[in-house]
């Protein structure tokens, strides 16, 4: 067939069939905007940046004086401050923190790929009884917590991040009581930990560090309470019960 006949005809059917076209059109349209809407809208998450702060950021483990089964227990404590943006394209809200290191065990073992090779993870932070805190020439600064309110200072960190916008604090962590391996693995003192933001849509954001590991009198340098929390709790349950 000619190419001017084939013109032709198309001409003829388009000019004979302009509402099937219109329509044909009108829903293309429809279904790139709809398509362009939800991948617009995929693209519009938060994305929190999760860095460390020069201060109480420290792993501890240090001894209880009890013993279980012939062995000396011990306890782990951890402090974090972190700086923590919203480099996404959506705000959001900190709803949860939790963090994660590898315990110090001889392999081969189930609870070795689990804990060593795997992560072993600190579910929930710890309150802590009195504020982190550092001697600066003569007069004292008092580190923010991130969700928990200070004791020596009105300062209250944001938890709620618009696009663009950070925030920071200490988060602390204490382990219950354990025993053997079931403490952080160190590579010339320092602790590869991994903590997991959820915010409050349940999307997850982590970021894997090293921190530097300390004696408990180092800790405590920053906070004369520092691994106190459940032992105080413990006793008190204790108390409550007896009574």
């Amino acid at each position: 067939m000619p190419i001017t006949e084939l013109f032709t005809n198309a001409s003829t059917w388009t000019n004979e069939n302009q509402g099937v076209l219109t329509v044909a059109l009108f829903i293309v349209t429809v279904f790139f905007g709809w398509f362009s809407g939800i991948f617009s809208a995929l693209r519009r998450k938060p994305k929190f940046k999760i860095e460390t702060i020069p201060g109480p950021t420290f792993s501890c483990t240090y001894l209880t004086g009890n013993k279980h089964n012939e062995y000396d227990a011990h306890q782990t404590a951890i402090a974090i401050y972190l700086y923590i943006s919203n480099v996404g394209a959506a705000p959001s809200s900190i709803h949860k923190i939790r963090i994660a290191y590898h315990w110090n065990l001889t392999p081969w073992s189930f609870i070795w790929l689990k804990n060593t090779i795997g992560w072993f993870w600190i579910e929930h932070q710890a309150v802590a009884i009195t504020d982190f805190q550092a001697k600066i020439g003569g007069s004292i600064k008092v580190y923010p917590f991130l969700t928990q309110r200070n004791y020596l200072s009105p300062a209250k960190s944001e938890t709620f991040l618009e696009v663009g916008q950070s925030t920071n604090g200490v988060v602390y962590f204490e382990q219950p009581e354990s025993w053997g391996g079931c403490f952080p693995k160190s590579d010339k003192q320092q602790v590869k930990v991994k903590i997991e933001i959820t915010d409050v849509f349940g999307r997850r954001h982590k970021a894997t560090i090293r921190i530097p590991a300390v004696s408990l009198e180092e800790a405590r340098k920053y906070n004369p309470e520092f691994g106190n929390t459940l032992f105080n709790i413990q006793s008190i349950e204790s108390t409550s019960n007896e009574v």
